[in-house]
């Protein structure tokens, strides 16, 4: 990927929900919510703390991980739709 993020941010696909319900009704489009969980395709370096030692991010390239419903900022790489968020936006990481 031609796109790093920088400082503590993350870019992130989303991962695409299941176009049935548990009980097997099919979702159309138009009911649909954006999902929440999502892979991580790029990491920034990481923060800086005031004294300028680099705190290390606690995620990696390849993560799946949950975040809030209106996280981040949809932008266009590549003719993909991405998001990009804080790595304190991300909820937590889907073992």
């Amino acid at each position: 990927m031609a796109f790093k993020p920088l400082h503590d941010r993350v870019l992130v696909k989303r991962v695409q929900s299941d176009e049935k319900t548990k009980g097997g009704l099919i979702i159309p489009d138009t009911a649909k919510e954006k999902p929440a969980e999502g892979e991580i395709v790029a990491v920034g370096e990481g923060a800086r703390k005031d004294s300028g030692e680099l705190i290390a991010m606690a995620v990696k390239a390849g993560d799946r991980v949950l975040f809030g419903k209106w996280s981040g900022t949809e932008v266009t790489v590549n003719g993909e739709e991405l998001l990009i968020m804080k790595e304190s936006d991300i909820l937590g990481i889907i073992g």
